[in-house]
């Protein structure tokens, strides 16, 4: 017997969502050679990384519930690292720094420990 979709929208899918437009927007905030004044200034580079990705890693933890936390965790992180790479690059005029990528991992563990909390894995 063939079972009929819900048309409606689920959590998963506006997370997915969320998480793609999320993503994209953290890349290109953290490639562009002058990324605009946000109010976390005050606050420190670190934290805008955390909320970043402790965002990322809240989404992704609701939009991909089947995935394993871990491979999450290590794909957001390289990420993460990645990102430090490409700012790297002199024509950016950003700066490459492993504590950034500290932070992102830090916050990424952490949210997702507490996503496991409230929605085990293989959770529908």
């Amino acid at each position: 017997m063939l079972r009929r979709k819900n048309s409606g929208l689920s959590l998963e899918s506006i997370a997915r969502a969320g998480f793609w437009l999320a993503a994209a927007f953290a890349v290109v905030m953290a490639v562009m050679p002058t990324p605009p004044r946000v109010p976390l200034d005050r606050y420190g580079d670190k934290a805008e990384h955390m909320i970043a990705f402790a965002t990322l890693a809240l989404l992704a933890g609701f939009a991909f519930p089947r995935m394993p936390r871990l491979r999450i965790a290590e794909r957001l992180s390289f990420l993460g690292a990645l990102i430090e790479v490409v700012q790297s690059i002199p024509a950016l005029h950003r700066d490459c720094d492993i504590r950034d990528w500290v932070a992102d991992t830090l916050a990424i563990v952490v949210t997702l420990a507490v996503v496991n909390l409230v929605r085990p894995a293989g959770r529908r």
